[in-house]
Order: C-alpha cells, then sequence, then structure tokens
C-alpha cells in the first residue's frame, strides 16, 4: 500500500469496513522480542508521519538518553505492513522503523538490516530468505513448572511423529489459519526431533519483509499457544538429552533482471565464485556472527557436541560447507545457502544484517572458495580424524570475537554492536554469579 496520504486515506476506510478500529505499532528490541502499543485508527496519519513515541531508555539496546530530543524512540508506521490480526478482533497490526530526533536510529536492528540491503541494492541485488522456525510447546503443571506440553509425546526419536502432530492439531491448525489469514504461504508443518518440538514453513520473502514476517509468526504462535493453554518457546534448548531448535536462513541473491548470483549448475556444489566468497565470508566470521546469530547462554547447549536420545543433535558446530551436508555450517542446497547457526532466540533483523555484512566481505574481498566438505562430521569426529575448527563454545567466547572483529562491527554499525556487547557481557555476568539446581545437588554436601 502507498504512503501517500490518498492511498493512507483509502487503506484506513478500507480497515474500518472491516471492523477495524486499532492499530498495534510494533518494533523489535534488541533481545528479538515484539514490543509496541494500541493507538486509534485515526491516530495513523501521525503515526505514519512522524511516528508512535515509546520511552527510548526503557528498550533494551536502544542506547537512549533519559531526557532531550533523542530520549524518545519514535516508531513510524510502515503502512504496507497493515494487516488485520485474526486472533484480536478490530486490531490491526503494522511494522516500525526505530527513529530519534528525526533520524534513523542506527540502534534499531530494522534499520541495521535496512542499511544492509540499501547496500545489495547499490549493486543491483536483492536478498532471498526462506526462514525455517523451529519451537518448543510447552505447557505449566500445577506447580509452574514449564514441560512438553504433550505429556504422551514421549518417544526417543520423535522426529514426523503422527500421533504427536495429531494430538497438538487444534494448535497447529488454528495457526494455519492464522498464518492464511495473514497472508503466509504455508508449506508444511511437522514434528521435530525432540519432544515438543515444531516447525512450521512458510514462503521465503526479500530480506525485510522475511524478517518482518517472522516477528509476526512469533507474535501469533504466542497468542495461539497461549488461548490453548500452552507456551511457545524459542528457548533454543530446553530439554538437555534431545536437539535444541535452530532458526536456519535459505540465503539466495538475484541481480536486477532476476536472474542468480549465487548459483551456477556447472560450479562446485552448483555455486557461482559470488556463492562460493559469500559462503567463504560467513565461515571468515562465523565466530562473531556466532554473538548475533546464537546470542543467549543457552544457545550454546544448542551449539555442542553431545549425545542425544534421538541420536543427533543436528547441532551445526563445525566451520564447514558441505553439499547436503547437514553436519556442516553452511549447508548448500539447490543453489541456495543454508546458513544453520541462528537460533530462535536472535533478533531476526540484526542476525541477517549480520549475515549478509559477512558473506559481502567474503565477495569483496575475493576469499577463496571454502573446501566442499563431503563426510559426515560427527562420524569423523569419533573415528579421531582431524575435524574443521569448532564455534565458540559459549556466550562468552562468541561476545569476545565479536568484539574483536572490528571490519564486521564496522559493517554491520558500530552503535549497534556495542549496545548487543554491553547486552551480552551483562547477560554472561548475570550468568556466572546464578547458583543453580546442579550446583546445590553436586557441591551442597561435599565435605
Amino acid at each position: 500500500m502507498s504512503a501517500a496520504p490518498g492511498g493512507l486515506t483509502q487503506r484506513m476506510a478500507a480497515l474500518r469496513t472491516q471492523g477495524i478500529h486499532s492499530v498495534l505499532a510494533t518494533f523489535t528490541d534488541l533481545a528479538g522480542s515484539p514490543k509496541g502499543k494500541l493507538i486509534p485508527l485515526s491516530a495513523l496519519p501521525q503515526a505514519v508521519a512522524e511516528g508512535v513515541g515509546f520511552a527510548g531508555p526503557s528498550i533494551v539496546g536502544t542506547g537512549l538518553p533519559r531526557m532531550g530530543p533523542r530520549s524518545e524512540y519514535m516508531g513510524r508506521v510502515l503502512p504496507e505492513t497493515l494487516r488485520p490480526l485474526p486472533f484480536r478482533p478490530g486490531v490491526a497490526h503494522a511494522v516500525c522503523d526505530g527513529f530519534a530526533g528525526g533520524q534513523p536510529l542506527a540502534t534499531d536492528s530494522r534499520q541495521v538490516l535496512k542499511h544492509q540491503v540499501q547496500r545489495l541494492a547499490e549493486r543491483g541485488w536483492t536478498l532471498w530468505v526462506g526462514i525455517e522456525p523451529e519451537f518448543f510447546l510447552l505447557r505449566r503443571d500445577a506447580q509452574g513448572h514449564l514441560g512438553v506440553a504433550d505429556a504422551r509425546d514421549a518417544l526417543a526419536k520423535p522426529s514426523y511423529d503422527l500421533r504427536s502432530l495429531g494430538r497438538q492439531h487444534g494448535f497447529l491448525d488454528d495457526m494455519r489459519e492464522a498464518l492464511a489469514a495473514l497472508d503466509f504461504e504455508w508449506q508444511q508443518t511437522d514434528h521435530e526431533d525432540a519432544n515438543g518440538q515444531y516447525e512450521i514453513n512458510y514462503r521465503h520473502d526479500e530480506a525485510l519483509a522475511a524478517a518482518d514476517r517472522y516477528q509476526l509468526f512469533k507474535l501469533t504462535a504466542a497468542e495461539v499457544a497461549e488461548r490453548h493453554g500452552c507456551v511457545f518457546s524459542t528457548m533454543p534448548k530446553p530439554l538437555a538429552n534431545a536437539p535444541g531448535s535452530g532458526l536456519h536462513f535459505h540465503l539466495s541473491l538475484t541481480d536486477a533482471k532476476g536472474r542468480a548470483v549465487m548459483a551456477a549448475p556447472d560450479g562446485p556444489m552448483g555455486l557461482s565464485p559470488q556463492g562460493l566468497r559469500f559462503a567463504a565470508g560467513l565461515l571468515h566470521h562465523a565466530d562473531a556472527l556466532a554473538a548475533v546469530c546464537a546470542p543467549t547462554v543457552n544457545s550454546y547447549k544448542r551449539l555442542a557436541v553431545c549425545s542425544s536420545a534421538s541420536g543427533t543433535t543436528w547441532a551445526p558446530v563445525w566451520k564447514a560447507v558441505g553439499d547436503n551436508n547437514r553436519t556442516c555450517l553452511v549447508r548448500v542446497v539447490a543453489g541456495r545457502l543454508e546458513w544453520r547457526l541462528p537460533d530462535p532466540a536472535c533478533n531476526v533483523y540484526a542476525a541477517l544484517a549480520a549475515t549478509l555484512a559477512a558473506g559481502l566481505s567474503g565477495i569483496d574481498q575475493g576469499l577463496p572458495a571454502p573446501d566442499p566438505c563431503a563426510d559426515d562430521l560427527y562420524q569423523r569426529q569419533a573415528s579421531g580424524a582431524a575435524v574443521p575448527p569448532v564455534l565458540p563454545r559459549d556466550l562468552f567466547e562468541a561476545t569476545q570475537a565479536l568484539a574483536a572483529d572490528g571490519a564486521l562491527c564496522e559493517a554491520v554499525g558500530a552503535e549497534f554492536c556495542g549496545q548487543l556487547l554491553a547486552h551480552h557481557q551483562a547477560e554472561w555476568a548475570a550468568w556466572c554469579a546464578h547458583v543453580g539446581e546442579w550446583e546445590w545437588a553436586r557441591y551442597a554436601e561435599r565435605s
């Protein structure tokens, strides 16, 4: 929809005929959580032109002061994102861009991604992203403790389990209906490789729209799950002896004529020189990218070589690229790259922005093509043979890697990375100070 006054007036009239009286103006904070407020539909023109005001310092990661002209986070509504919410009658959802003092806010993650997309546009390129949301469906017991929502979902190898899928049909079908109403092109739903874990796939889109859709997906899933007495969880690794959840990005580039930039049927692994260099950039900056794509203490419980009841964890631990090889950090499939590092706790705008910046650095620096890995790296490690380097073992190592990667921080945005580093350092300090049940059980009675 056009942002011109006439187009906006027509859109508002159309929304009124659909019974819409309010707009949920949303943005994403540094931690990746959807935030926002309700405004009356009549306030939409001002929200588009000037923005919806929020107290800047109350939002994680803005770095805004408590007073002065830049103390307000102004979320400017993007009219083209307006959609009636099927689970909130009378309310339309909208995405905002962050501004402060009348200027785009450098610490706003959507603005960070817009900057990277603009770099692509200057080359005549478009990044297309298919996002694969994996998540856990949990439920609280009478004592308030969270566990798998379906108590009968207990198979050692539950991938594609039809019985669990059937028992959660109410939630999953309500999700299908809600996504259809929100113009998602639903593609498939399955039970994943951990108890209580599911994946819902929908059609790919250009980078900004794909990130917007994922945030709307999370908002929708949380609402629908709550109506079913459940909790939609993006925790990467809630179960110790089971695989964790990833948020894989399927990445491809097209030029101004719609031709594939990274794919070449006759090239190594079906990739062009640009595709190989993009993959090389991802591997070169992988340690720093971990701090953006795997942003929590718990993320590194997923990114570990460990045992699993199902026989595998699918964790992309090794910095390698392979043709349809799920044991590698970068999997090549059908001429596109599957970037397997991100997990659903990430800020999707920031993760895509950093991923794109790293890939472009590989192209611009002409990094040598990485050697394809044709082995199962789990089997190679078990045999005692040499394996590729591994990702950081914890959030502390990843944070250090990002701080040391000046080129990536500059490309993504020094202000944004500064806020991210401060956030991670505080989280790591809190984790180190925490005393948990494992320590009580192990040490309390030791003499």
